[in-house]
């Protein structure tokens, strides 16, 4: 009785629990169904696509994209070394996680003063109305997600904690989420056109 007790709690409550799942889930269709609609319109005006894509730097792209899944083995290393009840360790690698986010942040910025100083604002033009939506909202996303790992990183370090390994795991799948989000941006924004 108590392993099928187990087997469906595993089913039912994933790694930090159902509600983060069904987040994700959400921000993953409207994340996908953006993407869908500028590919839509990226095949209708094909020329300014392709010529608004040459004006992004596919390297800053890609070192961002480096950061994140850095950023993420961390995480997910973190993780485990909490399941194994080692929080100095957990610690120093929730550290590491949170600073090549923060690379992330730093090199999307100066990204973004560049688009701005070259003129290649929010109006521009339909590829980079998506470009800013698209990456604003990506940006919007990790900085929360910032915000979350610092949150738990302070509350597993105080002496009587409340933070959990559910509530870990739940910060842990929200940061894995902004990853794929990147990872789905990347190649369609900064490749495709």
């Amino acid at each position: 009785m108590e392993t099928q007790e187990i087997n469906y709690k595993n089913i039912f409550y994933p790694p930090g629990g159902i509600l983060i799942w069904i987040i994700i889930f959400l921000e993953l269709f409207t994340f996908g169904a953006a993407l869908v609609a500028m590919v839509y319109y990226g095949k209708q005006a094909v020329e300014i696509f392709h010529a608004s894509r040459l004006q992004l730097n596919a390297t800053f792209g890609m070192v961002n994209t480096l950061f994140l899944l850095t950023s993420g083995y961390f995480m997910a290393i973190s993780v485990e070394a909490l399941k194994l009840k080692n929080t100095d360790k957990f610690k120093k690698l929730l550290l590491v996680t949170m600073f090549f986010g923060l690379c992330f942040l730093g090199l999307k910025s100066f990204e973004y003063a560049t688009k701005l100083h070259e003129g290649f604002a929010i109006g521009y033009n339909t590829f980079f109305t998506f470009y800013w939506m698209l990456t604003l909202f990506h940006v919007i996303h990790v900085l929360v997600g910032l915000v979350i790992l610092t949150s738990v990183y302070f509350g597993i370090s105080k002496k009587n904690s409340t933070t959990t390994l559910e509530d870990v795991e739940a910060s842990a799948a929200f940061w894995h989420m902004c990853d794929l989000i990147w990872i789905l941006l990347f190649p369609i924004i900064y490749l495709l056109f």
